[in-house]
C-alpha cells in the first residue's frame, strides 16, 4: 500500500498516465508476475522456499500467499510509474505517442499545456 500511495503523486502531479492506460500497464506487469509466480511455485514445490504462516494473512492462491502476489504486482507497477515519471520530466519519447502530438488535435491550444507538460515544467525548474 505504501508503494501505491507514494507513487500517486506521480500520476496526479506529473500526469504520467500509468493508471489511465491499463492495457499498456498489463503488458508490462503481467509477464513479470507470471515468471515470478512460476518461479515461486517451483521453489515451494522443491522446498527451497516457504512462507511463515504467522507472518501472512492466511489468504492464499494455491500455495502462494496473497502478500507474495501483491509484491509481484506492486513492485513492477512502481517501476513503471518511476520510469514514466522520468520520461515526463526528461521529455523522452517512448514511440507510442500519437503521430500528431499537437495540442490542437486534442482540442487544446498551444497556450494550454496538459498535466504532463505542466508537471515536467515544474520539475524541470527545480
Amino acid at each position: 500500500m505504501f508503494v501505491l500511495l507514494t507513487t500517486l503523486p506521480l500520476e496526479l502531479l506529473l500526469g504520467v498516465r500509468v493508471w489511465r492506460r491499463p492495457v499498456r500497464l498489463s503488458l508490462a506487469v503481467l509477464p513479470v508476475v507470471a515468471v515470478f509466480v512460476l518461479w515461486d511455485l517451483y521453489a515451494i514445490q522443491q522446498q527451497h522456499w516457504f512462507f511463515d504462516p504467522a507472518q501472512m494473512t492466511g489468504v492464499t492462491f494455491g500455495s502462494l500467499p496473497l502478500e507474495e502476489l501483491l509484491f509481484f504486482a506492486v513492485v513492477p507497477i512502481a517501476a513503471v510509474m518511476t520510469l514514466e515519471a522520468v520520461r515526463v520530466v526528461r521529455r523522452w519519447p517512448v514511440g507510442d505517442e500519437p503521430r500528431d502530438a499537437g495540442h490542437a488535435a486534442a482540442g487544446r491550444g498551444a497556450e494550454q499545456p496538459d498535466a504532463a507538460e505542466r508537471g515536467a515544467a515544474e520539475w524541470g525548474a527545480r
